[in-house]
């Protein structure tokens, strides 16, 4: 039997046909069925094969091509449909096997080459999907950002949000109707943008300025992990308690968080563990757990000066309080109490297969309890004394300030 005679998935511009190649003329001219959204089939007004226009949703279109029959299929899509467009969802869905892709020119690269910046190592995300404040964090830590904007975040609205979340350091470009003789770039401030209109067709771009800081000058001196024990909000009758920094640092590595894995800490105090957890993990989410309500209420504080939005404060005891809770990727338990190995062995139980938990302590007591009970789950688990002092300036002469001892057990779970 013959073999089936492959649909091809063809990208256009606004210019339609005198802008592809050759190859990708023939083939739609030579279509025997033809289908698109209604602008895209608008682009290509002479060819004679039958139309079939579908709107925005995916499933129309793979439904149609299973009744296409033995027809000559051609499937038109704007730019480069491999690029959050039509042909990654049909291969997904048809198998990848039925399909010949031809791309076009994306409005993405259109866009970029209208401002004259590279998007080499841009931020690059479609908001028809997700939110404009579950990507504050990577817009926020990047030099350019290109933005596939839509309905319900256009490019005044995601103006508003970042200046909201104090986001103001990008020069911001709306490009509208690319490669059509209406074609229009607006360039301003941000604050600008957000007082204005823009047409549905267009992609904004944002350019960090060199000059301004990269964060709110209220947040100077933020970093991605190891922030100053100050940068946190604080129980002033429990002051002192919080993670230090330099610990707070060596959890982090040892937990080996990626960009979207699931996180929970475990008494979670006023949060500054979960905070930087969540800015490593900026796809994943992140549970902060604690029983005491004022540190809860600090979590959520915290997290908000820290502009996180994967994160979640969960008030209540552990164990009781990770009920309905995904299990997680890494978990860091902190602690003081006769209960911590309990802890340890309960959330090590839920703890992902090559997952990585990371207890700290300052009782030698519990070290022994915690290690014991991990050396029995597990054959890999490591432990650091760490024992520092902070330099300090007195009468012009420097001092060290020692930090209580701290010990950190580190374990993977391998089955």
């Amino acid at each position: 039997m013959a073999a089936e005679t492959k649909i091809q998935i063809i990208g256009i511009g606004e210019d339609g046909l005198d802008g592809v190649t050759d190859a990708a003329r023939r083939l739609v001219n030579e279509a025997e069925l033809l289908i698109g959204e209604a602008h895209c089939l608008s682009l290509v007004p002479d060819v004679k094969g039958e139309r079939v226009t579908v709107g925005a949703n995916l499933d129309d279109i793979a439904a149609r091509l299973r009744e296409k029959g033995g027809r000559r299929t051609v499937v038109l899509a704007v730019g480069d449909p491999l690029f959050y467009g039509v042909a990654r969802y049909l291969c997904d869905k048809l198998g990848k096997e039925r399909f010949e892709v031809v791309p076009h020119v994306s409005s993405m690269q259109l866009a970029f080459a209208r401002v004259k910046e590279s998007w080499e190592e841009a931020f690059l995300t479609n908001l028809a999907g997700h939110s404009v404040e579950a990507v504050l964090g990577q817009i926020r830590g990047a030099e350019k950002v290109g933005l596939f904007t839509s309905e319900v975040s256009p490019p005044d609205a995601v103006a508003r949000t970042l200046l909201e979340n104090g986001l103001d350091s990008f020069t911001g470009y709306v490009c509208e109707n690319l490669g059509s003789p209406d074609e229009r770039v607006t360039q301003g401030e941000l604050a600008e943008l957000a007082e204005q209109e823009f047409g549905p067709l267009n992609v904004m771009i944002l350019v960090h300025k060199p000059s301004v800081p990269d964060r709110p000058s209220d947040a100077a001196g933020r970093r991605l992990f190891g922030n100053r024990d100050d940068a946190f909000l604080q129980s002033k009758p429990k002051r002192g308690l919080l993670t230090p920094s330099e610990i707070r640092s060596m959890a982090l590595a040892e937990l080996d968080i990626g960009p979207s894995s699931v996180v929970w800490d475990v008494g979670a105090g006023s949060g500054s563990v979960a905070i930087e957890a969540a800015q490593i993990a900026n796809s994943g989410h992140v549970y902060a757990i604690e029983m005491d309500p004022d540190d809860y209420s600090l979590i959520k504080q915290n997290a908000a000066r820290f502009g996180v939005a994967n994160l979640t404060a969960v008030l209540g005891r552990a164990p009781d309080a990770w009920e309905g809770l995904p299990d997680p990727d890494c978990v860091f338990v902190g602690g003081t109490g006769r209960q911590l190995s309990r802890l340890v062995e309960l959330a090590y139980s839920r703890l992902k297969v090559g997952g990585r938990l990371v207890a700290t302590m300052g009782s030698i007591d519990n070290l022994s309890n915690v290690q014991s009970l991990l050396r029995q789950l597990c054959p890999d688990v490591d432990i650091w004394m760490m024992n520092f002092a902070r330099g300090t300036y007195q009468l012009e002469r420097i001092r060290f300030e020692a930090i209580n001892p701290t010990f950190v057990v580190a374990a993977v779970k391998t089955s």
